[in-house]
């Protein structure tokens, strides 16, 4: 190897080492965004491990282009290989998948029969529970809604330069299909959404905005969750655009 291409060689390492270095802080807030909703017991650190191979991952496969910036490239790859993780430890119990299934499909049911948004009082009703019942039920599934948002599972291993263009696109149209969903969940499940995905803020911070206690922003969240998967699942069901 001439010199030349061994100067390109060493410059290269050290502006992809400085990548690494630069974005380390980010996987500590992915994880500790993540490890917020998890039951007590994982641990945020374990998480941050696995970031760190992800963010290794994306330092080694991102390539400079136009209008690809390297933060969010991360950002996909990071969340990816947590979201992976959790899946391989399968940690959310089968009873409690099944919980949260049971409370979309009763939003689901409500909305269709009155043709408008279902209330808390509605979907309670549906289940045969009180509200506050129901309020238990949602912080029970909240485990669940983990993934609705942060699924990152179709972006998390480009292998060509064309598997990633694919997967750009994909994550595009996921994102707007989502914004136009979201712009149709109730005010305060609006707000939480926004508060908790667009400015970063964990339940006991929205909790504090919106005057209310951490466990009413958890179930208005995960209410949230449950209305925006069903929504989304039955948009693919009659346009598959992902």
């Amino acid at each position: 190897m001439n010199l030349g291409a061994q100067s390109r060689e060493l410059g290269e390492r050290f502006s992809r080492d400085q990548l690494f270095e630069d974005n380390m802080s980010l996987v500590t807030t992915i994880a500790h965004h993540i490890g917020a909703r998890l039951p007590a017991g994982k641990s945020v650190d374990d998480l941050i491990q696995v970031g760190l191979i992800g963010l290794l991952e994306a330092v080694r496969s991102y390539e400079p282009k136009p209008g690809v910036d390297f933060k969010a490239y991360a950002n996909i790859r990071i969340r990816g290989a947590i979201i992976d993780e959790l899946r391989r430890e399968t940690w959310v119990p089968r009873s409690v998948q099944q919980k949260s299934r049971h409370v979309a499909q009763a939003i689901q049911d409500v909305e269709n029969r009155l043709g408008r948004t279902a209330t808390d009082k509605e979907i309670a009703r549906e289940l045969n529970l009180n509200l506050e019942e129901y309020g238990g039920l949602l912080e029970e599934v909240a485990s669940c809604t983990l993934l609705s948002l942060d699924d990152e599972n179709v972006f998390s291993h480009p292998v060509t330069d064309e598997d990633e263009i694919i997967d750009r696109i994909h994550y595009d149209a996921l994102k707007t299909r989502l914004a136009e969903l979201i712009g149709q969940l109730p005010e305060q499940e609006k707000l939480v959404v926004a508060l908790y995905y667009d400015y970063g803020l964990n339940l006991r911070e929205i909790g504090e905005v919106l005057d209310v206690s951490e466990s009413r922003a958890c179930q208005v969240h995960s209410q949230a969750m449950s209305r925006l998967r069903i929504k989304l699942r039955n948009q693919m069901n009659e346009n598959d655009i992902v």
